[in-house]
C-alpha cells in the first residue's frame, strides 16, 4: 500500500470551466479573476466544464496513463499540473519539479539551433547551465540528431522535434514528467527507446503521466490507467 508520503501530485475535486469564446486566448486572465471573485458551478452562456469533480493521486515511481476520446479533458489535466491554467474549483497540489512535453515543438525557438534550444528548453524546465553542459552529449546522443544539432529547428520535422524534446525531458531533474500523445509522432525504434527510458526514470523514483490513444502502449508502460469521458473519471485499470 502506497502512503501519502509518496504522493507527488494530488487532484482534489477539481472542476475546470472554459468559455467557448475565450478558451484559446483568455483562459489565464479569466482564471486569475476567478481566483479573487470565487466561482460556483453555474455555467453562463457559452461556458462548459472541461473537467468535473476530478480526484486522483500520483505516487513516486508511478507511470499513470490517461485514456479517453478527444475533448475528454486529458490535456486540461496536464495543463493544470504544469500551471498553464488553474482550477475553477478544487485544488491541484504538486510536490516537485514538473517537465511537460505537451506539444511537439513547444518551448523551442524556431530560429535557434537544436543545441541552442537544448539550453533554452533545459533552463525552462529547471536545469542549470552547468547541468545542461554536463548532460549535453547524452541529450544529443539520445535525440539521434547529431548531424542536425547545429541546424535551426524551424527546419526540423515533427519527428525531429519529438526526439529533441524527449531527450531534454528525460535528462531533466524533474520529479514529474508529462507526455501528451506525442510518442505516436516518432518512429517505432525511437518509441521503443523512449519506453525503455521511461521505465528507467520510474525506477529512479520519478513519476510519469502519459496521455495516449494507444491502449497497447499504455498497458505496456503504465502501472495504472484512468479513463476519462466528458471531463469526468469513469473508470480505472490496474
Amino acid at each position: 500500500m502506497l502512503s501519502d508520503s509518496q504522493v507527488v501530485l494530488a487532484f482534489k475535486e477539481v472542476w475546470k470551466k472554459y468559455s467557448l469564446h475565450d478558451v484559446t486566448y483568455r483562459s489565464l486572465r479569466e482564471d486569475i479573476v476567478r481566483l479573487f471573485k470565487g466561482n460556483g458551478k453555474k455555467l453562463k452562456k457559452g461556458e462548459f466544464w472541461a473537467l468535473k469533480n476530478v480526484t486522483f493521486k500520483l505516487f513516486k515511481g508511478e507511470c499513470l496513463g490517461l485514456y479517453g476520446p478527444n475533448g475528454a479533458g486529458k490535456s486540461t489535466i496536464l495543463k493544470l499540473i504544469a500551471s498553464v491554467t488553474y482550477p475553477t474549483i478544487g485544488s491541484v497540489e504538486v510536490n516537485g519539479k514538473v517537465a511537460p512535453l505537451i506539444e511537439v515543438g513547444a518551448g523551442f525557438h524556431p530560429d535557434l539551433t537544436g543545441k541552442e534550444n537544448i539550453f533554452v528548453n533545459g533552463t525552462i524546465i529547471g536545469l542549470r547551465i552547468k547541468e545542461i553542459k554536463s548532460r549535453l552529449e547524452d541529450i544529443i546522443a539520445f535525440s539521434e540528431l547529431g548531424p542536425f544539432i547545429d541546424t535551426p529547428v524551424k527546419k526540423y520535422s515533427s519527428g525531429m522535434y519529438l526526439k529533441l524534446g524527449m531527450a531534454i525531458v528525460l535528462h531533466s531533474n524533474a520529479d514529474i514528467l508529462l507526455i501528451d500523445e506525442i510518442l505516436s509522432v516518432g518512429d517505432k525504434d525511437f518509441q521503443k527507446k523512449c519506453v525503455k527510458a521511461l521505465q528507467g526514470v520510474t525506477k529512479e523514483g520519478k513519476a510519469v503521466i502519459l496521455v495516449s490513444h494507444d491502449m497497447n502502449l499504455l498497458r505496456e508502460l503504465t502501472n495504472r490507467i484512468i479513463y476519462i469521458e466528458k471531463g469526468e473519471i469513469v473508470g480505472e485499470e490496474y
